[in-house]
């Protein structure tokens, strides 16, 4: 028996040391974290109970019969965040630069299939050079494999990418079709061809970073969702993060204790909107002073910064947060920030997370590039979004909210359950100058000024939405997140469903 037990020990000790000393050691020296460092970061102490430890390659050609290495470069189990069950896989980097075999993609599927039958997250650590090339079609395979079980646990539990070093060609589609991406700066990128690939095909030179690292995919291309400056940064917000997700679909958002009384009353709202209809204030102000102790994580904190997307909590409970911010493009609905919002609106709304949209929006931007791109079907997407919801509601208009961007922001028309305004509100077709000079054209200035002023005092306010039904009451900005609080009370037993379809046709 004792011999079993130090044959054990051994292939254990084998397995845990991947690629071997030196890789380790060269993995560190580039400020990365091992596959096995990092679960222990990001899993509670001691929860992590690891699959397939033993799992060899099964490639004979180019030599690779000769090396084979335990675990075939990704660390899969399960184990718990904050006590609540989670299945996870990191590929290790010393292994093979942690590209993809057949068993490798075995080995995450495995992982994923279970999470799927038991209701629960999935986080994947990709650090990884692509697919095997010595294993050819295997390992392409592999990759399409894990892409399918992507899009069957896509709205059934949630998926957290954190793309930790390299992730190129195929492997970037997994991560694309989770929910949500973080990255770490100057030590991982994301491209479907690299830089030497771009320069001999268009001849444009540019660096990995440039090309697909965090700040790229951050910021520009809205592909990841939050950068951070090192692994345990990024692994340390995953728990934070991991904390406001439910486990699946049926169960519910979770719940955390909180001091923070339901009916605070939040004084300084009431002298947040500036006197003038054209001066910014900062969204943030209003979300920070009605959530759970201030508590936010914002989602694509520097991608289309006009409008805000993120979590907090009302009464200990996980909400989801949509708001325009004036501070940025007046807080215009535009291409970027019409996806970014619409593919968080659709995340909540499969999970069952209630919605809050704090609306501040002149319209949609103007523009010919807008125009061109396609400004008419990816608002759409945001109006689609909102409106194919079943999840509570709740819609608070702070000030301006014009045109079509009014209906789109979760207006009582796209069943929005509940729509306050606070008095600082006004909605109208357009802002005032705009609609006079149209309305009568030709007049002179003196008999426009004095119209703009009538259409001031007759829509400069929430009182004629109040008085058709569309606003359900104009409250006091003070008693925000007692109105939420309560609102989201009476809707929590909510009852709302879609005609029955295979699925809908959403404009992409």
């Amino acid at each position: 028996m004792s011999s079993n037990i130090a044959e054990l020990e051994k292939r254990r000790d084998a397995a845990r040391m991947g690629g071997g000393q030196k890789r380790i050691d060269s993995q560190h020296a580039k400020g990365r974290l091992t596959a096995r460092e990092r679960l222990e970061v990001l899993l509670d102490e001691g929860s992590f109970e690891e699959y397939d430890m033993y799992v060899e390659h099964n490639c004979t050609d180019f030599g690779m019969d000769e090396t084979k290495i335990p675990g075939d470069g990704v660390v899969t189990g399960s184990g718990t965040i904050n006590g609540r069950l989670v299945f996870v896989f990191s590929q290790d980097f010393t292994v093979f630069g942690g590209s993809l075999s057949e068993r490798h993609a075995q080995k995450i599927c495995k992982v994923m299939d279970m999470a799927l039958k038991v209701g629960a997250p999935v986080i994947g650590l990709n650090d990884s050079g692509g697919a095997r090339i010595q294993e050819g079609v295997a390992s392409l395979g592999g990759y399409a494999e894990v892409f399918q079980r992507n899009v069957n646990a896509s709205g059934v539990v949630p998926q957290i990418s954190l793309i930790m070093g390299p992730c190129a060609g195929g492997a970037v589609y997994s991560p694309a079709m989770t929910d949500f991406i973080f990255m770490v700066k100057d030590s991982s990128y994301m491209f479907v061809t690299g830089p030497d690939v771009v320069k001999t095909v268009t001849n444009e030179v540019v660096t990995q970073e440039e090309l697909g690292g965090a700040v790229t995919h951050t910021a520009k291309s809205g592909v990841a969702d939050v950068a951070f400056e090192n692994d345990i940064e990024a692994l340390l917000a995953a728990r934070d993060f991991f904390d406001y997700l439910p486990e699946n679909n049926r169960i519910g958002v979770p719940e955390r204790p909180t001091d923070d009384p339901w009916d605070r009353i939040e004084e300084s709202l009431d002298t947040v909107i500036p006197a003038s209809a054209n001066m910014p204030y900062d969204m943030h102000e209003v979300i920070k002073k009605t959530v759970d102790e201030g508590d936010f994580f914002e989602v694509q904190p520097t991608h289309a910064g006009n409008i805000i997307i993120g979590f907090g909590r009302i009464e200990g409970r996980t909400v989801g947060i949509v708001a325009n911010q004036p501070i940025v493009l007046a807080g215009c609905l535009d291409i970027n920030a019409s996806k970014k919002a619409g593919r968080f609106v659709r995340f909540c709304d499969a999970f069952e997370i209630p919605i809050i949209t704090f609306v501040d929006v002149p319209g949609f931007l103007p523009g010919v590039s807008q125009e061109h791109n396609g400004i008419i079907k990816h608002g759409a997407k945001l109006l689609f979004a909102y409106a194919e919801a079943t999840v509570p509601k709740i819609t608070i208009i702070t000030r301006k909210a014009y045109g079509g961007a009014y209906d789109v922001m979760a207006s009582k028309h796209l069943r929005g359950d509940l729509n306050y305004a606070w008095p600082t509100a006004e909605i109208a077709v357009m802002g005032a100058k705009g609609a006079v000079e149209i309305i009568f054209r030709g007049k002179t200035t003196e008999e426009i000024a004095e119209r703009t002023k009538e259409y001031e005092d007759r829509f400069a306010n929430p009182f004629v939405a109040a008085s058709k039904g569309f606003i359900d009451e104009v409250i006091y900005p003070h008693s925000t997140r007692r109105r939420i609080a309560l609102g989201l009370r009476k809707l929590r037993n909510k009852e709302l469903e879609n005609p029955w379809k295979k699925h809908d046709n959403i404009p992409l």
